[in-house]
């Protein structure tokens, strides 16, 4: 089929569903994307908006406007700053604003994807790509990551935040957040959104598992400082940060290796309830997508050698500290 025909086909059929998200309150006014999301209602009337979390802010109402030109006043009813999502609730959605299915499963690299949004604020846009990589975490202006994003060649331009990232069938593979710089962008997964969004949904807030320590992946000078056998699994460098990590040892001094203090004597975590960690990626998307705060999750480890399994009870991770700047128009 002809690549040209297959994007206008998927164009006309999903830019119903992708809505412009304004925030009035804001100093200067701001502006998202969204788009309709499927809660397995089968009232029609039923109008759930995902978008990000960065774009509501802390905001009660938005202003919806639909591809076609018809407002609706949005009633936020959850955001997670941890996943940036937020969930906008509508009345009387307009019928031809259908719902977007989520893909499920992460794309893989290649796979043709489009970003539809409003971009600079040009409703109704499209942009083309492919994805350039699946199981990403992306670095946030609040200090922390955000596991398991898609990264994409498609352009995602301000105002494109919160718009769908879609496949060349319609289906959403991933939540539009941000450009990391020329022909790098990300997309928060599908996985994460059909794990958090219906949780906002019914309770308006999304309660985040932690291990309470800091970890960094194992490189070869790592493993070389810490007498491994191979680079894989986290090291654990710090556990000061309270009782969940009582069970695990972080480390105990540095060593020079190759002109560099390399940290040493923490334990070393290479699965989590038999599921094999092989870098800070996987033990956050683990986290995230496996478990929740008060599980008891058995923790194998390395320690000074010794192969030994650890039980330790997740904690809940604290809401992250605001670091935000001037208000910006567009989003």
């Amino acid at each position: 089929m002809n690549e040209e025909y297959i994007y206008e086909e998927l164009y006309q059929s999903t830019i119903p569903s992708v809505v412009s998200v304004y925030v009035t309150s804001d100093r200067l006014g701001g502006a998202g994307s969204g788009f309709v999301y499927d809660t397995g209602a089968a009232s029609p009337e039923a109008g759930y908006i995902v978008t990000n979390e960065h774009v509501v802010r802390t905001d009660n109402e938005v202003d919806i406007r639909f591809s076609n030109g018809d407002w609706r006043v949005g009633q936020i009813v959850g955001t997670d700053a941890y996943t940036d999502l937020a969930v906008v609730r509508v009345a009387n959605r307009p019928e031809y604003a259908r719902v977007l299915s989520l893909a499920s499963e992460n794309p893989a690299p290649g796979k043709r994807v489009a970003a539809l949004g409003n971009p600079m604020g040009l409703d109704g846009s499209l942009t083309t790509g492919v994805v350039s990589g699946a199981n990403r975490s992306m670095p946030t202006q609040e200090g922390f990551t955000i596991p398991d994003t898609v990264q994409t060649d498609a352009p995602i331009n301000p105002g494109n935040s919160g718009g769908p990232l879609v496949t060349t069938d319609g289906k959403v593979v991933g939540v539009n957040r941000a450009r990391g710089g020329d022909n790098i962008g990300f997309a928060i997964s599908a996985e994460i959104t059909a794990r958090v969004v219906p949780t906002l949904i019914e309770h308006s807030s999304y309660r985040h598992s932690y291990l309470k320590i800091q970890t960094i992946d194992i490189s070869p000078t790592i493993a070389a400082a810490n007498g491994l056998d191979e680079s894989r699994g986290v090291l654990v460098v710090d556990v000061s940060l309270g009782p969940a990590s009582g069970a695990l040892i972080g480390c105990r001094g540095q060593r020079q290796m190759n002109g560099h203090q390399v940290p040493v004597g923490g334990d070393v975590i290479t699965h989590i309830d038999s599921r094999r960690i092989d870098s800070h990626e996987e033990l956050m998307r683990h986290l995230l997508l496996e478990t929740q705060p008060n599980d008891t999750v058995s923790v194998d480890i390395i320690r000074d050698g010794a192969s030994l399994t650890e039980h330790v009870t997740l904690a809940e991770r604290p809401r992250p500290t605001p670091r935000r700047g001037p208000n910006v128009p567009v989003r």
